[in-house]
């Protein structure tokens, strides 16, 4: 089988090829942030007859919604539109304006979704879910520390999870940046619950990993410690690859099949299962093997003291 671990500079370049762009989006672009995060309404309406967004957004404009952003939902003949404006409350005055200007100039339609949230509230969920983004690092990097203390430098387990994760966590949000900025694509609070259950699948596959290397330093004392993780990566790189292939027909299924309003939640799952999987066999493991053999040291410029294993496990 090909050594994986002497081909690391190649994956972590493919790493930046995929990560670059994103990186790229959100710095010109950022994210296009959802109502969950901005606060106002998204209503969704069905007309019985033909109607485009530009014949709604003059409704609109003429009502006094002049910034709404209009789209259409599905194909033309579903005559089904999206509209994001500012706060509208439910029962009042104001939406029954709107609701006769609606039927009297484009026709009778029916309201399939209507959700407002107000300013305050999009403010919490957005502090949140950055809490639990940091929290749950913060947890995994822990954790991964007390589970691999038997070996010299368990936190470098942690930090090799925590980098891998970052690495699945960008590629999600950089492609969302790229389809916030292109097709409109935006990001709500399923998007967060998204992005959590990307990091545990990313961080369960590394750990797995780590475990087979953890286990094979025990036993494979008179190899190098790059050949105890290619023997590792050997013996976890099927099974990582069908838990993988599995997951992916799955999501795929739901994404192509499933409704509308899961497509950007099942599309980051997707994307960052895949990701997943390429980081914590290409990424993870290679990074313990870069620190063992010095060349992250090397690459900020600091010496390597001699006799220090890091990586080496100690007897349990």
């Amino acid at each position: 089988m090909t050594k994986l671990a002497s081909k690391r500079r190649l994956w972590f370049a493919i790493s930046l090829i995929v990560i670059i762009p994103g990186l790229v989006s959100l710095v010109l672009f950022g994210v296009k942030l959802g109502i969950d995060f901005t606060g106002g309404t998204l209503w969704e309406v069905q007309f019985d007859r033909a109607a485009s967004t530009e014949q709604i957004q003059d409704v609109l404009a003429a009502a006094g919604f002049d910034n709404s952003v209009v789209q259409r939902v599905g194909n033309e003949g579903d005559r089904t539109f999206s509209i994001r404006m500012r706060e509208l409350t439910e029962g009042s005055a104001e939406k029954d304006a709107v609701e006769a200007a609606f039927i009297e100039q484009l026709g009778p339609f029916n309201e399939r979704a209507f959700s407002t949230i107000g300013g305050a509230v999009s403010g919490q969920i957005r502090d949140r879910a950055i809490f639990a983004v940091a929290m749950a690092s913060v947890g995994i990097l822990l954790y991964i520390a007390y589970a691999f203390r038997n070996t010299q430098n368990p936190i470098l387990y942690g930090v090799c999870a925590i980098v891998a994760m970052l690495h699945d966590v960008l590629v999600v949000v950089g492609v969302f940046s790229i389809l916030g900025a292109v097709a409109g694509v935006e990001i709500d609070a399923l998007f967060v619950t998204a992005l959590l259950t990307v990091i545990g699948f990313s961080v369960h596959d590394t750990i797995v990993v780590f475990d087979r290397i953890r286990e094979n330093l025990a036993r494979r004392l008179d190899v190098s410690f790059e050949e105890v993780v290619n023997y590792s990566l050997a013996q976890t790189l099927v099974r990582s690859i069908n838990t993988s292939i599995t997951v992916t027909f799955t999501l795929l299924a739901l994404f192509l099949f499933g409704g509308t309003t899961t497509r950007a939640f099942v599309l980051a799952l997707l994307i960052g299962v895949i990701s997943g999987t390429y980081s914590s066999i290409f990424n993870a493991s290679q990074l313990l093997v870069a620190w063992e053999n010095g060349e992250i040291q090397r690459f900020f410029g600091r010496s390597r003291r001699r006799g220090v294993q890091p990586a080496v496990a100690t007897s349990r």
